[in-house]
């Protein structure tokens, strides 16, 4: 399961011992060592996986996560030296798709991303004949991957769209968050469920006109959540 990994983080016996690690894995590792360095690669190459430091020279990690969803999709997980909910929370909330709390154990952080690449290499699940969605103003085209309200584009990331495609392809099938999590990020993911409350909190917040009253993704209240036809 070899992939393309970008590790952006300023302390190199870090990225030193990631690359390491990694390569042990026959994946190809670039690495970066402030924000702007890690942006102009991003750009510049195809990743299947970005490791992405929080406390950055130049330009910090929610500004790097942030710029890099204005082009890419890309999985993204964040390296944080802090403990604190709020910061695992918010650096999801910038558009990342994990999290992993330094100092960390390497053997997670490589459960992680062979989790994702996983998930991202498996072969489509079978859907129904027909590859949209449309339900009041919102249109999911699954083999273009773009969702759409009123005819506008949403920019959702790889994980938001996985959701979102789930739960509007069995409209009113009530998932709960470990079934979301093994669907969506798979078997062996070693995360926290409440990364599906973050995820799902966020996807309103681009396709809801009132998230607090939504429209299209629903909660079933001690359940999961639905997807409203």
């Amino acid at each position: 399961m070899a992939g393309r990994i970008l590790v952006v983080d300023d302390e190199k016996h870090i990225v030193k011992g990631i690359r390491f690690s990694l390569e042990q894995d026959d994946m190809e590792v670039d690495c970066a060592y402030d924000g702007e360095e890690g942006l102009a690669k991003a750009k510049e190459n195809e990743y299947d996986v970005i490791l992405l430091d929080l406390m950055l020279p130049k330009l910090d990690g929610f500004s790097v996560c942030q710029q890099i969803r204005e082009f890419s999709d890309v999985p993204i997980i964040m390296l944080t030296a802090k403990g604190e909910d709020m910061d695992k929370i918010l650096g999801l909330e910038y558009g990342a798709d994990d999290y992993v709390t330094k100092p960390f154990n390497i053997l997670e952080v490589k459960a992680r991303i062979k989790a994702i690449i996983r998930r991202s290499s498996r072969p489509r699940q079978a859907k129904k004949a027909e590859s949209q969605v449309t339900t009041g103003n919102l249109t999911l085209d699954s083999e273009s991957r773009r969702v759409f309200i009123s005819g506008k584009e949403i920019n959702l990331t790889a994980r938001e769209f996985d959701v979102l495609e789930l739960l509007a392809f069995h409209p009113n099938k009530v998932y709960s968050r470990e079934q979301l999590l093994k669907l969506v990020w798979g078997n062996d993911y070693p995360g926290d469920e409440r990364t599906v409350d973050v995820h799902i909190r966020r996807l309103r917040e681009k396709i809801e006109t009132r998230p607090s009253e939504p429209e299209y993704v629903h909660t079933k209240w001690g359940v999961g959540y639905y997807f409203q036809a």
